[in-house]
């Protein structure tokens, strides 16, 4: 089973930063390799998940519009995490946030490709 373990949440005043962690692990099978992983997040009473950021298994990066200029994402690959650093942080950012991530996998004779999440972590950033 793969499991996304997400890290680094709190509460912050505007204008500070925090630093959100994925790390992509399995406890049965083997991990053959991880490609997309993005970080989404859902507000109070939101009924979708934004995408943030996302980093390709290449290295190339997007961002919402919103968070451009603020948030670096960055991936670890012989870690297998991925990371998001958030500076300048705004009372609009707060939400839960969550790791998405592309996975290879393979258990028993089965290989597989497909997209997990994690359980999220939440971010307040008061005014």
């Amino acid at each position: 089973q793969v499991q996304l373990a997400e890290s680094g949440g709190g509460l912050v005043q505007a204008g500070g930063s925090l630093r959100l962690s994925c790390v992509v692990s399995v406890d049965r099978g083997r991990l053959l390799a991880v490609y997309t992983v993005g970080w989404y997040r859902q507000t109070p009473g939101g009924d979708q998940r934004e995408m943030v950021a996302s980093i390709s298994g290449s290295g190339v990066a997007d961002y919402h519009y919103s968070v451009r200029g603020r948030f670096t994402i960055s991936r670890i690959d012989v870690e297998n995490a991925v990371h998001l650093s958030m500076n300048g942080l705004k009372p609009d950012d707060t939400a839960v946030y969550y790791c998405k991530a592309n996975v290879k996998n393979h258990q028993g004779s089965v290989v597989s490709v497909r997209d997990y999440w994690g359980r999220g972590t939440q971010v307040t950033v008061s005014s």
